[in-house]
């Protein structure tokens, strides 16, 4: 794959990662964290860590699920891979709080873990349709 074509989409995931899991943290998702987790939540985010997380992750996104469905021009790939990748790796984050850290709840691991599967899906899914007008 060319190097154009990889710079356009990282930058179309990114965009589309951003788009979606941003205004559901800040918008749609802020009252439950709070709820769950509030007493661990920091009134001033270290944005640089939040911003190299979306980078990675688009990263990740790419190497394991889009460009392999692109290259098969495959959305239904896409999204079930996607699915898979955003489960993982939210259940890595997810199920290590729950097995160290008190008061972590089941109930914030369950919901971030589907968020972060549903939100992945469709991240690939759409980056993937996209691709064909890049």
């Amino acid at each position: 794959m060319k190097l154009l074509t990889l710079a356009k989409l990282y930058t179309l995931t990114l965009s589309l990662l951003c788009c979606i899991d941003i205004p559901w943290i800040l918008v749609i998702a802020s009252p439950f964290y709070r709820s769950q987790i509030g007493h661990l939540m920091t009134d001033n985010p270290v944005w640089w860590a939040g911003v190299l997380f979306y980078c990675l992750y688009t990263v990740g996104l790419l190497m394991f699920v889009i460009i392999p469905a692109v290259e098969v021009e495959s959305i239904s790939s896409a999204l079930l891979a996607g699915f898979m990748f955003g489960l993982i790796v939210y259940s890595a984050y997810d199920l290590t709080n729950l097995a160290t850290l008190k008061n972590w709840s089941l109930t914030m691991t369950a919901v971030d873990m589907a968020w972060g599967a549903v939100m992945s899906a469709t991240v690939s899914g759409l980056t993937v349709f996209l691709s064909k007008y890049i």
